[in-house]
C-alpha cells in the first residue's frame, strides 16, 4: 500500500491581497495570473502554508476574478501562512517579484470568515464607441424593461438568462471613446458580466452590440441593501 502523506500544519496566519490587471495584462487570463502569483510567491521568499495530501500545493484562495480583457482595480485572493509576517513586507516583496500591470495595491491580515461572502457586487466602467445620446437611449430602454434574456456559451453549453435583475443601477455619459456607462452589478448565479449587460443592452435597443468595449472594474465588495453603496472587503468596518 502507498504510505499514507504527511499532514501539514494549518495556517497560522492568513493575509488579503488586493491586486490590480492594468494595460495590457488586463488579457491575462484567470490562470495566467495564478501561475504568475505563484512564482512570484516563491520568488519573494513569502512562507506559505502548504495543502496536505500526495500534491501539496501553496494555501492560496481566489474570489472573484474578472473576466479575461478586463481591466480591475479590485481582484482579491488570500493566502495562507506558515509564519506569522508584517502584511507590508510582503507587500513590498510581492510589487518587486510581479510584472508591471499586475500591481499589489494591498495586503491586510485577514479578520476572518470567507473571503468570497464579501464580494456581493462589483462597480464598472464601460467605455463604448457610440455617440452619447445613442447610449443614453439604449440605458432608458434597458431599465425600462423588466427582464431582458441574454445569451452566454459556458462549459455547459449555450445559456440563457435575465441579465436585468443583476443591474443595480446603470447610466450613461460622455466618456473618452464616446460614451462611457456606470454600472453596478450584484453578484449572483448565474453570475451576469458587464458583456451581459451590453448584450442586453444591444437586445432591448435594437442595434448591433459595439465592438471592443473597455471594460474596468473599480470596486467590489459588501453592498449596502438599503444606500446600493459598495464596501471595503479589506476593510468590513470602515
Amino acid at each position: 500500500m502507498r504510505d499514507q502523506p504527511e499532514q501539514q500544519a494549518p495556517p497560522v496566519q492568513k493575509l488579503r491581497i488586493r491586486y490590480a490587471k492594468r494595460g495590457r495584462l488586463r488579457f491575462t487570463s484567470h490562470r495566467d495570473f495564478s501561475r504568475a502569483f505563484e512564482r512570484a510567491i516563491f520568488r519573494a521568499r513569502v512562507p506559505m502554508a502548504y495543502s496536505s495530501g500526495f500534491n501539496p500545493h501553496p494555501r492560496i484562495s481566489y474570489a472573484g476574478a474578472s473576466p479575461t480583457g478586463s481591466a480591475s482595480e479590485a481582484e482579491f485572493l488570500e493566502i495562507g501562512l506558515a509564519e506569522v509576517v508584517d502584511p507590508a513586507t510582503v507587500h513590498a516583496a510581492l510589487v518587486e517579484a510581479l510584472p508591471d500591470g499586475l500591481d499589489v495595491v494591498e495586503v491586510v491580515t485577514s479578520p476572518g470568515g470567507a473571503l468570497a461572502d464579501q464580494l456581493e457586487a462589483s462597480h464598472w466602467q464601460v467605455d463604448l464607441d457610440l455617440p452619447p445620446a445613442e447610449a443614453a437611449t439604449a440605458v432608458a430602454a434597458f431599465l425600462a424593461a423588466e427582464e431582458v434574456p441574454v445569451q452566454r456559451m459556458t462549459k455547459k453549453g449555450l445559456r440563457e438568462f435575465d441579465c436585468r435583475a443583476a443591474v443595480i443601477s446603470l447610466s450613461a455619459s460622455v466618456g473618452e471613446r464616446g460614451s462611457r456607462l456606470d454600472l453596478v452589478l450584484r453578484h449572483g448565479t448565474p453570475s451576469v458580466r458587464p458583456d451581459d449587460v451590453l448584450a442586453g443592452l444591444a437586445h432591448t435597443s435594437g442595434r448591433p452590440e459595439v465592438p471592443s468595449p473597455l471594460l474596468t472594474r473599480l470596486t467590489q465588495g459588501p453592498l449596502d441593501p438599503d444606500t446600493g453603496e459598495i464596501g471595503d472587503p479589506l476593510h468590513p468596518m470602515r
